[in-house]
């Protein structure tokens, strides 16, 4: 009687057959576990980089926005310290019109200062003592104080402003000198603090004696 197809495979297979054909299918299933993992980092990877770009845009964008309104800030700045000069100037009593003129100048300075904070542009004005930062400051001179730790700020002779994060212009101020000899330098002489042109946020403190 002739055999039949599973009974004449089962005659030609042998146990080597069957480790082999074993062997085949793990090494498949171990190819294609690789492959998915491969799929998976390929993915994240894909997934960073989207994130990564979409950050960068963000912060090209908000550069973008910050320098497309610098040279406006600066040329408002001019406003700004006109307020303060003419508040400065302003006799401290004062009857009538004069009154009425000098606390209508105030409100419009406060209203152009809170313009400037709404847009991201925020006054640099160190109070006496605060120490010199050379980041955000300009020292015009240095003189002896003794009510002023050295290296600390005297007086500001003009405020100065930042953009959002970003130096549009340096406080100038005088600063508390190292030694109690020390005299006063005027802006013209050779001054350690003054800001260049490469080097908008001023100087830094000078370490000589």
């Amino acid at each position: 009687m002739p055999k039949g197809p599973k009974e004449q495979m089962s005659e030609q297979d042998t146990p080597a057959d069957w480790e082999a054909d074993g062997e085949e299918g793990n090494a498949t299933v171990d190819k294609l576990l690789a492959e998915i993992q491969a799929l998976k980092e390929q993915v994240l990877r894909y997934a960073a980089d989207a994130e990564n770009t979409k950050r960068r845009a963000e912060r090209e964008t908000n550069d973008a926005r910050a320098y497309a309104i610098t040279k406006f800030a600066r040329d408002l700045l001019g406003v700004a310290d006109n307020f303060d000069r003419a508040l400065t100037a302003a006799p401290a009593e004062t009857e009538g019109a004069v009154k009425n003129f000098v606390v209508g100048v105030e409100l419009t300075a406060k209203a152009l200062q809170g313009a400037f904070e709404t847009n991201g542009l925020k006054k640099i004005d160190p109070a006496k003592g605060e120490k010199f930062d050379p980041h955000k400051h300009q020292a015009m001179m240095e003189q002896p104080a003794g009510e002023v730790a050295p290296g600390g700020v005297i007086q500001v002779l003009q405020p100065g402003y930042e953009l959002l994060g970003r130096l549009v212009r340096p406080a100038m101020v005088v600063v508390a000198a190292k030694t109690a000899g020390a005299q006063a330098e005027p802006a013209a002489a050779a001054n350690p603090y003054a800001a260049n042109d490469e080097d908008p946020g001023g100087g830094s403190v000078d370490t000589r004696a």
